[in-house]
């Protein structure tokens, strides 16, 4: 459990708490012996999650309404949210369960992992106190609310971005991953958004889905698909797609 305590940045003084954390129900039920498992865990660790970050966005975004927040409060602590928190962590490789479960995947999935960080943080509480959780929060999710700060509040940057490019061609978007550099837990991503052969826009994140809403910003500020060279573009696409089109 030690390079856990590293990377988390905690050492446990009921190190049961961790252990309990780290422990899938899938292994109770395939062992058909009573184990504790990460359940009771996960609905406090979801509690203090809450608190933590409403407290936050309240304090950060004085003028905002409850709508605005609640909108603000659902991306930070959405499934994805926290699979990427888990992810930086490496907990996937920490959690005990089943061979089943691990054989379909089990440590690489979004709710799996979701789940086992709601019970670390539940664990970390209760070793602790709420302002070693509240650290432990903030420090994980810096640059995802740093990037609320730059969005403005009522835009979903891809959505946008789709509906947009969609009420001039069918065609989607489509994010690249140019490059990934850093430690496992601490990567950069690249993403360039390309549409109708033109690329759009690039933006840079400590993950693909941050990395990919920086790019369609800058996008949508660019607006290069209102250039000419894009206009010829989708004209041969929509040209190629009729001459490859069968008959009627």
């Amino acid at each position: 459990m030690n390079p856990l305590e590293k990377r988390i940045g905690h050492k446990f003084r009921n190190s049961l708490l961790l252990a309990e954390a780290l422990t899938h129900p899938s292994l109770g039920h395939e062992t058909q012996r009573h184990h504790f498992d990460n359940q009771r865990l996960e609905f406090l660790g979801d509690a203090v999650l809450q608190l933590v970050i409403t407290e936050h966005l309240y304090t950060i975004f004085p003028r905002e309404a409850e709508g605005k927040l609640t909108k603000l409060r659902s991306r930070l602590v959405s499934r994805e949210a926290l699979r990427a928190h888990a992810a930086k962590l490496e907990l996937g490789h920490f959690l005990m369960m089943g061979r089943g479960e691990e054989a379909c995947g089990g440590r690489e999935r979004t709710s799996t992992l979701a789940d086992a960080f709601e019970a670390l943080l539940g664990a970390i509480y209760l070793d602790t106190n709420l302002e070693t959780a509240r650290r432990f929060v903030l420090t994980l999710a810096a640059s995802d609310l740093a990037q609320l700060e730059l969005e403005p509040i009522d835009i979903n940057p891809k959505g946008h971005l789709q509906e947009t490019l969609q009420a001039i061609s069918p065609r989607s978007p489509v994010y690249e991953l140019l490059s990934e550099s850093g430690r496992e837990h601490e990567k950069t991503f690249v993403v360039r958004v390309v549409w109708e052969g033109v690329a759009l826009g690039e933006g840079v994140g400590r993950s693909k889905k941050q990395a990919e809403t920086a790019a369609a910003l800058e996008a949508m500020r660019e607006k290069r698909w209102e250039g000419e060279t894009t206009f010829e573009c989708i004209q041969a696409n929509q040209a190629a797609s009729a001459e490859s089109a069968p008959p009627p």
